[in-house]
């Protein structure tokens, strides 16, 4: 199986989701482009462990992004296809594109938020694409790209089962992304379309295939794989509790100004009680009220891929439900692509 990207190939029609902080490791996407398929690094904070990430995080991010990137590529032995996510509603969003263009990323796809102005910054020669929700989104997209004589090179399509940050309103949650699916399939005309959100599972993968996909975005479940960032005991700890009934998958609020989709654990239950001060200000995100935050996003996020359980913001989507144990990148893909 072959898909066209632009002027690129990939060989299985997988993207493995960007994933903040640190969760898409540089071996995880790097193992995931290995097998012939997209590999996305996250472009929020990629230099938390940077000793001077807290005096200047925008250097320390793009220090660490070009040591990320160098790794994944080696790892990824010239196969598959390696994009960044950016955030639209991170500060200094037209620098960071900037600085995308100037590495040898293979292109750029932009989510929270539309990326309006996304050609502007990016050559002709990386792939660009937004993470829409809707058609509408979608189209408005594709009306201002029109200017820049661009057109998406691929789209990503989530929908609210999807871990992470979420482009619906509470009232929309519970509807069939598949539904919405037909009508981006429409209006991409030959462009490829990747869903995402509850498609971490050989069958669900086929439905969407069956429906005219390009092929599925996948976070959650290449999370739980070996070489996802995440500690290996929070991995097996959120597995086990989960697996008890002691940890549930729910929608809550984000600093952002977006609901999100993880992992309730102490945290996420304390925030819904009382705020939780910052202990410092990262500048990170355009749309925090910093002063008035229920926590800071950057330091739950951290605390995650540090491994704290009780203190991390766990990002997780609705497949967290169908995952029993910690796999490798080969194993997990395998099934995925399971003849049955």
């Amino acid at each position: 199986m072959s898909i066209k990207i632009k002027n690129k190939n990939i060989e299985i029609p997988i993207i493995q989701g960007a994933m903040a902080i640190g969760m898409s490791s540089k071996s995880l996407v790097g193992a995931v482009a290995s097998r012939g398929g997209i590999g996305t690094l996250s472009m929020v904070n990629p230099g938390y462990a940077q000793e001077d990430f807290l005096k200047n995080p925008f250097e320390a991010n793009k220090r660490a992004f070009i040591e990320d990137l160098k790794f994944a590529r080696e790892k990824s032995k010239g196969r598959g296809l390696i994009l960044t996510n950016l955030m639209h509603v991170v500060e200094r969003f037209d620098e960071y594109l900037e600085f995308l263009n100037s590495t040898n990323v293979d292109g750029v796809v932009v989510g929270a938020g539309l990326p309006l102005e996304l050609p502007k910054y990016i050559s002709e020669e990386k792939i660009i694409g937004p993470i829409v929700s809707s058609a509408r989104a979608l189209r408005i997209v594709m009306k201002k790209w029109e200017k820049y004589k661009r057109k998406p090179d691929l789209i990503i399509l989530e929908g609210p089962k999807a871990g992470g940050h979420l482009g619906f309103k509470r009232e929309d949650l519970d509807i069939n992304i598949l539904d919405e699916l037909q009508k981006i399939i429409n209006l991409g005309e030959e462009i490829p379309v990747f869903v995402g959100g509850g498609f971490g599972t050989p069958q669900a993968m086929k439905e969407a295939l069956k429906m005219g996909a390009s092929g599925a975005q996948i976070g959650t479940g290449f999370l739980f794989t070996e070489e996802s960032g995440m500690p290996k005991a929070a991995k097996e700890k959120i597995l086990s509790e989960k697996n008890k009934g002691n940890l549930k998958n729910v929608i809550l609020e984000s600093p952002v100004g977006l609901l999100a989709r993880g992992m309730e654990n102490n945290l996420v239950k304390q925030m819904k009680l009382e705020k939780i001060p910052p202990k410092h200000c990262f500048s990170c995100i355009k749309t925090c009220k910093r002063k008035d935050t229920n926590y800071c996003i950057s330091e739950a996020l951290i605390n995650a891929v540090k491994g704290d359980i009780n203190k991390g913001l766990f990002f997780a989507g609705t497949d967290i439900e169908n995952i029993e144990k910690v796999r490798s990148v080969d194993d997990y893909i395998d099934w995925l692509l399971e003849e049955k």
